[in-house]
């Protein structure tokens, strides 16, 4: 079987979590028989090689409204679809929607739906029908958490054809830090810290984050690039934090070392645009405590209040240094709720179990009869 995912960017161009998501699918599903390519827009048009999948550039011409576009991508999608039996698109970029309707590929489809769109509201009013035109479109809907499903207004809307399927993590993948990564970010970060991982974007939270440090003793590592950096670095300097540490972004196994040596994850996200949280995965997995906000989406699925972390209101520095505090002078509690946090992982969140369950859906949808490509 062979399967194009189709979204507007992907490794190496970009490292964010719906491209992590798009590589442990693509790597996993190779195992099982099943051949991967992925196609993107980007100013870099040469083809990567992973080794287990392909990751397919067409030239990107403008980006509007954080959407970007490629007239080369609709060729490209057209040659690429032909030898395709199912097509997995991933949403929201609404230029996919209009690939879709324009190369009048007739092929088995399905959307993993990320996210809603809640930043562009005007632009959205404008985007609607055609968004609903395709997600009425495609064969199935994937949603990353039931947490999602329930709080969508628009995946409520096609609730008889969305999945739920979590998003999951190989373990494999993540080599063991070694001794002088180790050192390094123990004499940097200091004995004890909290870590953020992620891009520096205006859902993060982290102006919030920057409030609940002022005044206090706890350390925290911020790791990641974005948007918003310059603004975030203004605002620990105007509150005249010591106690924070920008490093910017990092390789993964300065990142592996970071999640093995901190005390606790902090994940401040204050708006739905965080619909899952890649980074609370990574803690989970590396047996940390998690603090993160309750915005009605995934983060609130991976780490469960009491049980695995503790979730306070979003936008709200008192609760988050409130919670911050019970972890940081409590070592027992840090270490019950990372205990259960590695827990559940293994149980809800391996890639093995997410790959599975989109494989199964891929020779389910993947009917012979309906492999035609109308020209």
């Amino acid at each position: 079987m062979r399967v194009l995912h189709f979204y507007k960017t992907y490794k190496p161009d970009s490292m964010g979590g719906v491209e992590e998501l798009i590589g442990q699918i693509c790597s996993g599903a190779a195992k099982r028989g099943v051949t991967s390519e992925v196609l993107t827009v980007s100013k870099d048009t040469s083809t990567v090689d992973f080794g287990d999948h392909l990751h397919h550039r067409a030239k990107l011409d403008v980006e509007i409204a954080s959407s970007a576009f490629s007239l080369a991508a609709f060729r490209r999608f057209r040659e690429l679809a032909e030898h395709a039996d199912l097509i997995h698109y991933h949403f929201p970029w609404p230029f996919a929607d209009v690939v879709h309707f324009a190369s009048r590929v007739h092929k088995p489809s399905i959307v993993t739906y990320h996210s809603d769109i809640v930043r562009q509201k005007v632009l959205l009013q404008f985007y609607k029908p055609l968004r609903d035109r395709f997600l009425a479109s495609v064969d199935t809907i994937v949603a990353t958490s039931p947490n999602y499903l329930a709080t969508s207004d628009v995946l409520q809307r096609y609730r008889d054809k969305v999945e739920v399927i979590p998003i999951g993590l190989d373990e494999n993948s993540y080599a063991k830090p070694t001794a002088e990564k180790l050192r390094y970010w123990r004499e940097r970060g200091g004995p004890k810290f909290f870590l953020f991982v992620g891009n520096l974007r205006y859902y993060k939270g982290l102006h919030v984050l920057l409030d609940a440090l002022q005044g206090t003793e706890f350390r925290a590592v911020i790791v990641g690039s974005g948007p918003v950096e310059q603004e975030l670095r203004a605002q620990a300097e105007r509150l005249k934090l010591d106690n924070v540490d920008f490093v910017g972004p990092v390789g993964d196994d300065d990142k592996i070392a970071l999640l093995t040596l901190c005390h606790a994850l902090t994940f401040p996200s204050h708006l739905r645009s965080e619909a899952f949280g890649i980074s609370l995965l990574e803690a989970a997995m590396f047996g940390k405590a998690m603090i993160s906000t309750e915005i009605g989406t995934g983060t609130s699925y991976v780490n469960v209040d009491g049980l695995t972390g503790l979730v306070v209101p979003p936008s709200d520095p008192a609760a988050l240094r409130g919670a911050m505090g019970r972890v940081w002078e409590n070592e027992a509690l840090a270490t019950k709720l990372g205990t259960a946090a590695r827990s559940r992982f293994q149980v809800n969140f391996t890639a093995e179990k997410m790959v599975n369950a989109y494989v199964d859906l891929y020779v389910r949808l993947a009917n012979p009869n309906r492999r035609s490509l109308t020209r």
